[in-house]
């Protein structure tokens, strides 16, 4: 894996195994921002305090960290589980320049409480953040836990086809709890139309910077 910088200043990683960068090259914060936070986790803390989180592609921790920093912000209560297959390392993480980047040089060191903690059991990191990591591919990710929100932040479907199944899809419309939301950087028509089928209600929403739009699913 190779770190780079982003327009907006954000490392991203590239991922030599799947040709693809975990985030946007015009910026990782950026986008994770607009699609994760914005559309997600303030639309779903406008009617609740506490949130119970699913996601999908657990990759940097960029996510997860500015959801922790957000929950302080807005004094939420998060319960988060991310799914990834192939961590990073947490030498990779500790060169990764968020905490910077997000005016929180301060929290670098809870950044990498994010990487450094167990995996496959629940973690307690502050009165606001809890976190469950996942080390499983998600085709066998069975739960019977329900969720307020899904970000689903797999690579895009060219590179991993067989996250965007109509199974997949499935599987992560029953995970959600009634009024619950899908939030996600990929606008692509048959993967709205999946989604639709599946019962989601799909929203078109605008895009982060180099993308026209972005989705959020309700369910």
């Amino acid at each position: 894996m190779a770190i780079f910088v982003t327009q907006d200043g954000s490392h991203s990683v590239f991922a030599e195994k799947y040709g693809v960068s975990y985030h946007s090259k015009y910026g990782a914060v950026t986008e994770s921002a607009h699609v994760f936070i914005n559309a997600g986790l303030r639309f779903k803390a406008v009617v609740q305090p506490e949130i119970s989180i699913l996601e999908v592609g657990f990759g940097t921790g960029l996510n997860a960290f500015m959801t922790w920093l957000e929950a302080e912000r807005r004094n939420l209560h998060v319960h988060y589980v991310g799914i990834e297959a192939y961590p990073i390392d947490t030498a990779e993480a500790d060169a990764l320049n968020y905490a910077d980047q997000l005016d929180a040089p301060n929290r670098q060191t809870d950044f990498s409480r994010l990487h450094q903690c167990a995996w496959n059991r629940s973690v307690k990191l502050s009165e606001h953040f809890s976190l469950h990591k996942k080390q499983i591919r998600l085709e066998a990710f069975r739960t019977t836990q329900r969720f307020d929100l899904v970000y689903f932040d797999a690579f895009a479907p060219q590179a991993q086809p067989e996250l965007w199944t109509e199974r997949i899809l499935g599987l992560m419309y029953n995970v959600l709890k009634p009024d619950g939301a899908l939030v996600t950087y990929c606008a692509q028509g048959a993967f709205k139309r999946t989604l639709k089928k599946i019962g989601f209600d799909v929203e078109d929403l605008e895009g982060p910077p180099g993308k026209r739009q972005m989705t959020r699913g309700l369910k």
